[in-house]
């Protein structure tokens, strides 16, 4: 039983261990100044010889809890990378903790819409957090629906 004991001692204490050094790993913070997100963005779905458009929402988090972070560009582009659409006039101020959303104003069908994206670009005057940015897709059609997320893909960084 001692033996026995020794051996399952360790491997328990190993295994009660691991999920907090994970813990740990994930709590490590990027500071920026600004970033460019390529941000997938369907608006439309094709299934087969059938498509059907899709309600498309992007949300930008500012998960810095002491300082505010400007979005300076949301463009919107087609499946070709054509530039469809600009969403900003002039820059977007979100609080510390705050968040917006973007609803994609005229979705694209087809062909067109099934690749669809944003470039959105932050900056900040001092070093903060980096935003969590995420897209939600919705769609019904009789008696299916139909939802996904996709992630944004970092192309740029601002570090200093």
């Amino acid at each position: 039983m001692k033996k026995l004991l020794r051996v399952l001692l360790p491997i328990i204490i190993m295994m009660l261990g691991l999920p907090m050094l994970r813990g740990l790993a994930a709590a490590e913070v990027k500071l920026l100044k600004g970033q460019t997100y390529y941000v997938p963005c369907s608006t439309s779905f094709i299934s087969g010889n059938y498509s059907f458009n899709i309600k498309s929402t992007i949300f930008i988090h500012n998960t810095d809890q002491n300082n505010s972070i400007n979005i300076i560009r949301i463009d919107f582009y087609n499946t070709s990378g054509k530039l469809v659409g600009k969403y900003l006039q002039q820059p977007l101020k979100i609080d510390a903790i705050a968040a917006t959303r973007i609803n994609v104003k005229e979705p694209l069908n087809g062909e067109e819409g099934m690749a669809a994206h944003f470039i959105i670009q932050w900056q900040s005057e001092t070093k903060v957090v980096e935003p969590l940015i995420e897209g939600l897709f919705v769609a019904s059609e009789g008696t299916h629906g139909y939802s996904f997320t996709l992630q944004p893909r970092i192309i740029q960084e601002i570090a200093n």
